[in-house]
């Protein structure tokens, strides 16, 4: 890559790791049907350009909430696939030693604040955690993400509501695939645009596409304007999964045609696309495919290697209150 400007590379790791994702999250399913992974997977296959978009403009101390969809914005992140198939894999050297799984993965070192299996779960805590920011007087900024369906939860609401009376460093990034698991979106919404919701609490509002470099341009006006101390953003990025609500979920609700219009606009094809209009050699974006497969077979193999859990480590790492407010382990 030497010789190239640095705009240039940038955007070529960005190709990077929604490659990584898409691959990712595909050998994921991959290892489910073979009987390697337990339990249920929600892949973020087709959504890649909006985590790698966002993250792409956070700095180091920056914090973000998921979804149960969340394998996607957590290696966006920079969380590393070895311990996420681990923790698939429900091994000891996974990221939450087998507790988490897919939907309660949690990294806190990282900013990752948590896969969440609770709709809009996920807002309230980004929230609370853009407050505690403001309150250390860290030009620190919070992301939640969330999916279209969350939007008629009540935490949207409060958390919206809440975040623009008190000017929170926080952004919102709702993913609006157009279904809400298995329900399309004019069913469960009388409206088409999610973003016209933001209109109620005074905040700024963004509606962006399926494309990682107008997602990344939209986070980064979003995130300067948090960290200047003028608030919340909503942003709604429009964008489809490729595959069912859950892996298994062989999605007949579509309408005939639909898939087939967005995989026009597939995010990886589309900004390899934009990097071979730019001069970028198809040679460079195969090495880029081929070291991603590389690190994924090495990423398995870990997983594979890692030790099963003890029946005796259970209740290690885990905490509750008693009613005197005494916690215990």
């Amino acid at each position: 890559m030497t010789g190239r400007n640095m705009n240039l590379d940038h955007d070529i790791e960005l190709f990077r790791s929604m490659y990584l994702i898409r691959r990712f999250e595909e050998r994921a399913a991959h290892l489910r049907q073979q009987g390697f992974i337990p339990g249920f997977l929600h892949p973020y296959v087709g959504q890649e350009a909006v985590a790698v978009g966002v993250c792409a403009a956070l700095e180091e101390g920056d914090v973000i909430t998921s979804t149960h969809r969340g394998h996607g914005h957590m290696l966006a992140r920079g969380a590393e696939p070895n311990r996420m198939y681990a923790e698939l894999y429900a091994r000891q050297d996974g990221y939450n030693r087998a507790k988490g799984g897919s939907l309660h993965m949690i990294d806190a070192e990282l900013g990752f604040l948590g896969a969440n299996g609770i709709v809009g779960g996920g807002i309230p805590l980004a929230t609370g955690a853009a407050l505690q920011k403001k309150r250390e007087g860290k030009k620190r900024v919070a992301v939640s993400f969330f999916g279209d369906g969350a939007t008629n939860e009540g935490s949207f609401h409060e958390s919206l509501n809440l975040s623009a009376l008190w000017l929170l460093p926080v952004v919102f990034v709702c993913e609006n695939n157009f279904y809400g698991e298995f329900t399309p979106q004019h069913k469960h919404q009388p409206i088409t645009e999610i973003a016209r919701r933001a209109d109620s609490y005074a905040m700024e509002v963004v509606v962006e596409g399926n494309y990682v470099l107008e997602v990344r341009k939209a986070a980064q006006e979003a995130v300067d304007r948090a960290r200047a101390g003028e608030g919340p953003t909503l942003i709604e990025a429009r964008t489809y999964r490729h595959r069912g609500h859950y892996e298994g979920d062989m999605a007949r609700y579509r309408p005939p045609g639909e898939l087939e219009e967005w995989m026009a606009r597939d995010p990886l094809v589309v900004f390899a696309k934009h990097l071979r209009d730019r001069g970028v050699d198809d040679s460079v974006l195969r090495e880029v495919r081929q070291a991603v497969e590389d690190r994924l077979d090495g990423a398995a193999r870990f997983a594979e290697q890692s030790p099963h859990p003890q029946p005796g480590e259970a209740l290690e790492d885990v905490y509750t209150e008693t009613h005197q407010g005494m916690a215990l382990r």
